[in-house]
């Protein structure tokens, strides 16, 4: 869910529209500024913590609402090591990477996920932007139809795969 600017972040110049790369932009009638609302990277962990899946929920959801460990990419940083520091930031865990488990392209929120399987280590404490979270065995998670749930049918599925 991104937002379009009014004006230009370069000179301040009310932005107008013009075509660039086959689409309309906004763009700076004044220094040729082109804002392309390109998707925000983040990195997710289907963390793994003593056999369990852990789902984390954020201050702003609601009470029932869970989901993997996520956030955004930091300037100078890998997707290994985002994904390594949202865990220590969320919860306060050491892990180590397992597998990726693929990108996948969240439309409604403008973002490119970078999902892990992650293994997990030590004792969980909450961060500062997390509200709580459950432990699920690994044969009860369920996907949900949104954001990092095609992450989760995949590991599933993969999962399933490999202990035949």
């Amino acid at each position: 869910m991104s937002i379009t600017p009014k004006y230009c972040l370069q000179c301040a110049t009310p932005l107008g529209e013009r075509e660039d790369g086959g689409l309309p932009r906004p763009a700076c009638p004044n220094c040729d500024f082109v804002f392309y609302d390109n998707p925000a990277p983040v990195v997710a962990a289907l963390v793994e913590h003593e056999g369990d899946v852990v789902l984390a929920r954020n201050k702003g959801w609601p009470e029932t609402w869970y989901g993997l460990v996520t956030g955004f990419l930091e300037r100078g940083e890998t997707a290994e090591d985002g994904v390594l520091r949202e865990l220590k930031e969320e919860l306060s865990l050491d892990g180590e990477i397992v597998s990726l488990i693929g990108v996948y392209s969240f439309f409604r929120m403008n973002q490119l996920i970078v999902a892990y399987h992650v293994r997990a280590s030590g004792t969980i404490t909450l961060g500062d932007e997390l509200a709580g979270y459950k432990r699920v065995p690994p044969d009860k998670l369920k996907p949900w139809p949104m954001g990092t749930g095609q992450a989760v049918s995949d590991w599933l599925a993969a999962r399933s795969v490999s202990q035949k």
